[in-house]
């Protein structure tokens, strides 16, 4: 789909793909619940926003004791105890973000796109993302967006994608139908490796006429890249980045792309995110991929000139091994059909990860207007 590893194959040899041990893992512990954890959280809903403005900010009692039902913030203003509960959290807090960032890594690889998000967030946030909890810091869902002012166009789904993570199915499916916590005015994606987040989005969207469809991928994940081998380059080629002059020769080969607002997209992503690219001797991309607001590797493509010669190969061991030194989880997504790209991923060491990866497509129902 969006983030496919590649829309082609070098050739690669045979080698039987087989997924991951399913065995339970542990989730990720629970933060200790102590004061110096506990930053003020931002108010999340219209109207706590409203009269946020018309007085001074409220600040989030660091005594265990204000904290409501299920972690849930207690928020008293005015000196007297008038609480108001939260139906979700908006953290801002840069050690908040850490420290969600650390718990998430320990839940790797079933974390992997939202754990991607929070370090790119926390690294710049070059996307303009902003992370909503259930509760903190015993959270129980996380969802990443984009904020506000960054989607001007509700049916940009490109622009528009989510992120997605639940240690309860329930908390997540609170936090989904929170008010304000998704635009369902807006066409959105939201990504994640559970089989609980479609089944979330159908309840939900349902009871507010939105439409849902979904697809599925296979998820490849390597283990430890700074195991792969060394690359061997042909010397008619220049290992190097992608930039801005690159766009349209990425957006007419994509199988996504060929409008505005995927150009406008790619351009964000090569602007913002790490990338690898072969260039001829002309200068000229021939093969490359980049990486995401999710810290998904994808977009891989290989001009049909010069395929079969293993450059898609080296474009993404290269790649694996610059994210591996900056921190970062190593994977990607797969189409269940393209058994050439599984076949080479194997072949460079990545596991098939024993769940299937979803992008679940919300996009309001057209509503008829009386004659």
């Amino acid at each position: 789909m969006f983030h496919s590893l590649g829309l082609e194959a070098a050739a690669a040899p045979e080698a039987e793909i087989q997924r991951a041990p399913a065995a339970a893992r542990p989730g990720p512990p629970c933060l200790p619940d102590t004061p110096s954890l506990l930053c003020s959280p931002e108010l999340s809903r219209p109207q706590d926003r409203d009269s946020a403005a018309e007085r001074s900010p409220v600040p989030c009692p660091e005594q265990p004791e204000h904290w409501g039902q299920a972690g849930a913030c207690t928020l008293f203003a005015g000196g007297h105890e008038d609480p108001v509960q939260l139906a979700m959290l908006i953290l801002s807090c840069s050690s908040k973000l850490q420290l969600l960032e650390g718990v998430l890594r320990q839940g790797l690889p079933k974390t992997l796109p939202v754990h991607g998000s929070i370090m790119n967030i926390n690294r710049g946030n070059p996307s303009s993302y902003e992370v909503l909890v259930d509760s903190w810091p015993d959270f129980k869902a996380v969802l990443v967006r984009p904020r506000k002012e960054v989607v001007t166009d509700n049916s940009d789904v490109f622009t528009n994608m989510h992120a997605a993570f639940y240690r309860d199915l329930g908390a997540y499916r609170a936090l989904l139908d929170s008010p304000g916590a998704i635009n369902w005015g807006h066409t959105i994606y939201i990504i994640g490796l559970q089989d609980g987040l479609y089944e979330a989005s159908r309840d939900v969207a349902k009871a507010k006429g939105v439409q849902v469809n979904w697809q599925c991928y296979f998820t490849f994940f390597h283990p430890d890249p700074s195991t792969m081998p060394d690359i061997r380059l042909d010397p008619t080629m220049k290992l190097s980045s992608l930039n801005a002059s690159h766009v349209d020769l990425l957006n007419a080969t994509w199988a996504y792309g060929g409008n505005e607002q995927s150009r406008q997209y790619l351009a964000r992503l090569i602007r913002s995110f790490p990338s690898t690219c072969l260039l001829d001797a002309t200068g000229c991309p021939i093969s490359w991929n980049i990486t995401d607001q999710f810290g998904t590797t994808g977009h891989g493509y290989t001009l049909p000139k010069y395929r079969s010669h293993g450059y898609n190969s080296i474009v993404a061991i290269v790649t694996a091994k610059r994210l591996h030194a900056q921190g970062y989880p190593s994977f990607g997504y797969t189409s269940l059909d393209n058994y050439p790209m599984q076949r080479l991923q194997v072949s460079h060491g990545f596991r098939l990860l024993p769940s299937l990866s979803y992008f679940i497509n919300h996009h309001p129902t057209p509503r008829t207007v009386p004659s």
